[in-house]
């Protein structure tokens, strides 16, 4: 759409073609880059290729050519009002207004709340939002900044210090506001400050396709400062502070960034890591001697508190196998794992990855989050993998096939810009390259990977994909 809105407003003639069900998507972002009434038309998404361009091929000259409108004439971008949502009346009356709903047409066809994330909230009254405020040094008038340079959605640059566009509206917030949404959470004043750092992300959602789940991981002294769980059940409710500041990133999506699902927010089925919001904490006391916390890993010092915030495709999946399967491993070299990895008999430790390398980018390439438990972070360690960074240099070799097979994925039609770019191992155009060139599937960057340390003790693991960027803690006390 930027792309689009630049030839517009040269005087060059577009037209938008898009699937019918994603036209309130798209008349959002062309309202967001200053192109409110720009002309679409539809594609079908069952007809194959050159049936569906033979259907719209001629609507498309027909808006092409046609004379634009006194209205289609229009420009300006979308500039929401920033006034406070903080209701003034009874308790029960503050409740049914914050439990609003409106009906979502189709694809959804349900109704879905506008202030809230389905839940039941705490009113965030005058006296409970300055309460929070507390948690901050800021002043709450103050507009949450980018704390770094970034290279923005779509190659749309963010400079330091500019006011944080929350996606997938592109809306500007407040300290006030993100307080007001920590209050709705239910989050302490001590929250804030987490809560602060997971805004300065944009709290960007999935906006068309895929199932988009959002987490964010916590590291640093404040996880004990907070009373945070990083051990058994660290993802599970239960934990208040895990909770409610997972909860505050659904919150802030819905009333900073303007996420509603059915128009801007279209994952197909959605992701349970946004059901209430998922956050949960690094374990550092359980990694190994050398092991970097994310924290450092990230570029903050070993005391500074920090949060890794993700957005990321795809689902949760897990170890293939039992945890009785990893223990005969370990313990006496028996079972399945011990037979495929030609050990049976030879009591551990054994490089369980090797059993995971085959699935790990079976069906998506990419980077991966892999949640250890700390007994399976010593047992790497045992084997020679002295920081992270060994692991992920490791994973990323493993990772490597021939570009006969990579050319059989999916994603890399889009990545590759049509196969048309640059492969980055070799510098070669895509078309120069052999079938039995070896690429990687598991991204351009060896130390792409991540590693977090937490969880219980039953040896099995966490595999998510995609890799976050952390944001300081500290920045905000």
């Amino acid at each position: 759409m930027p792309y689009v809105a630049k030839l517009e407003k040269a005087g060059i003639p577009t037209v938008v073609v898009d699937y019918e069900d994603q036209l309130e998507l798209g008349k959002e972002t062309a309202l967001i880059h200053g192109v409110p009434n720009i002309r679409f038309i539809h594609s079908s998404r069952l007809v194959p290729g050159p049936e569906a361009v033979d259907e719209f091929i001629e609507p498309m000259m027909e808006a092409l050519t046609k004379p634009l409108t006194k209205k289609e004439k229009e420009r300006g971008r979308w500039a929401p009002s920033q006034e406070r949502v903080l209701f003034e009346g009874t308790l029960d009356e503050a409740d049914t207004f914050y439990q609003q709903t409106r009906h979502i047409p189709p694809p959804l066809d349900a109704p879905i709340a506008i202030y809230t994330d389905g839940f039941p909230i705490r009113i965030p009254t005058e006296e409970r939002v300055k309460e929070m405020l507390t948690g901050t040094s800021h002043k709450p008038d103050e507009l949450i900044p980018y704390p770094f340079d970034i290279e923005g959605r779509r190659g749309e640059s963010r400079k330091k210090g500019d006011p944080v566009l929350f996606q997938p509206m592109g809306r500007t917030a407040t300290v006030e506001k993100v307080a007001i949404n920590a209050v709705m959470a239910g989050c302490k004043p001590e929250h804030l400050p987490v809560v602060l750092a997971i805004a300065q992300s944009e709290c960007a959602i999935g906006t068309a396709g895929g199932s988009n789940g959002q987490w964010c991981c916590v590291s640093g002294p404040i996880v004990k400062e907070i009373k945070m769980n990083s051990g058994i059940g660290m993802m599970d409710p239960g934990n208040p502070a895990n909770t409610t500041i997972g909860r505050s990133y659904q919150l802030m999506a819905i009333n900073l960034s303007g996420a509603v699902s059915g128009i801007n927010r279209l994952s197909n089925f959605g992701n349970p890591f946004n059901t209430g919001g998922t956050c949960f904490a690094e374990n550092v006391d359980a990694l190994p001697p050398g092991w970097k916390g994310l924290n450092e890993e990230f570029g903050y010092d070993k005391n500074e508190s920090a949060v890794m915030v993700v957005n990321g495709p795809g689902m949760l999946g897990a170890g293939g196998w039992p945890p009785g399967g990893y223990r005969a491993l370990q313990k006496s070299g028996h079972g399945g794992i011990a037979r495929r990895l030609d050990v049976k008999g030879t009591p551990g430790p054994h490089n369980f990855l090797e059993y995971m390398v085959p699935e790990l980018w079976a069906s998506r390439e990419g980077v991966r989050t892999l949640v250890l438990m700390p007994q399976m972070a010593k047992h790497l360690y045992e084997l020679g993998f002295k920081s992270k960074e060994d692991v992920y240099e490791w994973l990323w070799k493993k990772s490597f096939e021939p570009l006969g097979k990579f050319r059989l994925r999916a994603g890399p039609d889009l990545s590759t810009n049509g196969w048309m770019g640059i492969e980055s191992t070799s510098g070669k155009h895509w078309k120069e390259l052999s079938d039995d060139y070896m690429v990687p599937a598991g991204g351009n960057d060896p130390l792409g990977n991540c590693i977090i340390v937490g969880g219980g003790e039953d040896e099995t693991l966490v595999v998510l994909n995609g890799r976050g960027t952390a944001y300081s803690i500290d920045a905000w006390r």
